[in-house]
Order: C-alpha cells, then structure tokens, then sequence
C-alpha cells in the first residue's frame, strides 16, 4: 500500500506541476453545481473530521482502544508528528493556490489528516477478532475520507486534485507508519 499511495502521490504532484487540468475545472464547477445548501451545510459538519481538534483526540482513543498503538507508540505518535510536517512541507515546495484564495492549497490538509488518522485505524483494527467489524470500520472510514475531500471541494477551499492529493499522502504516511509499527520489540532504534 506504501509503494501504490506513494506512487500516486508522485504522478498527482506531476499533474499539478504541469498546471490545472481542464477536467479538474470540469469537475470542480459540477460538484459545486449540485451541491444543495442542505449538502454544503451536511459537509460543513464532515469537514470537521479532517479538523485536528478532532483527529488529536481521536488518536488518544486509538492509543486507549488498541493494544498494539501503545506497544508501537513511537511509529503512531510519529505519524501525528509527521502528517502536518509532510503536508506543509509538500505545500511549500509545489506552491499551488487555492481555487479562490491566493492561500497554499496542494494538499488539502484535511484530508491529508483524515487519511493518516482513519488509515492508521484501517491497520490498527487488524487486530480485531470479528471480519464483520473490521470490514464495518475501514469501509466507514475510506466513507470519511472520501466526504471530507467531497467537502473541501464544495465548500471551496481546494481544487479536486488537493483533496485527492491528501488522500494519497495521508495513506501512503500511514501506510509507513504501519510498516514502521511492524518492526520487531527491540530492533526498534
């Protein structure tokens, strides 16, 4: 999963770099088209769960919840660490704007969290015994992130490919922080 987010992470940075595609536009015009004031109000909400006032709590109920969050800690906590850090830094060095602000907009931040945080809660789920509940939680949590960048489109804060692009490096953060948490007690440095 590292090496496919990671990889479409780069062919997302390539198509912004060469400059917003028509289709983007396309896109972005019918989304805000059929957006109802009741959606825009509904995604409103939804927003928030790419807020870090709700992701940071959040990861303190992974930690309590899942056993092996706190064996691991150092691969979790460096995945809080790390999402902001990455996404701030790739903002940075692209330097795209928002679609009606002169503000950085690739990637979207809230979906860059939202992906790390429900990613990390795909693998972290692993561990529980019942098919039906992981399968329950990580299809509610790819629901999650596919509203909040639903959201940061239609509220007007970012192009398609922004949203699409913190989906993909929240994931591919994830992803390592997974890989990371694999390493086995005392290899660990």
């Amino acid at each position: 999963m590292l090496a496919l987010a990671g990889g479409g992470f780069a062919g997302l940075v390539v198509l912004v770099l060469v400059g917003t595609v028509e289709a983007e536009t396309d896109v972005r015009h019918a989304l805000l088209g059929w957006a109802s004031p009741t959606l825009v109000a509904v995604l409103d909400v939804i927003n928030l769960a790419g807020d870090w006032r709700l992701i940071l709590p959040g990861a303190v109920v992974l930690f309590a919840l899942f056993p092996g969050a706190r064996e691991r800690w150092r691969a979790w906590v460096g995945l809080i660490v790390a999402t902001p850090l990455a996404e701030s830094l790739v903002k940075h060095l692209i330097g795209r704007t928002r679609p009606e602000d002169l503000s950085l907009g690739f990637p979207s931040g809230h979906v860059t969290a939202a992906a790390a945080f429900f990613g990390a809660l795909g693998y972290l789920i692993a561990g529980v015994p019942s098919r039906g509940v992981r399968l329950a939680v990580r299809v509610g949590a790819v629901l999650i992130v596919l509203l909040v960048a639903l959201a940061r489109i239609v509220l007007r804060a970012h192009w398609p490919l922004d949203a699409l692009g913190g989906a993909v490096l929240g994931l591919a953060l994830a992803s390592a922080a997974a890989w990371a948490a694999q390493v086995p007690a005392g290899e660990e440095r």
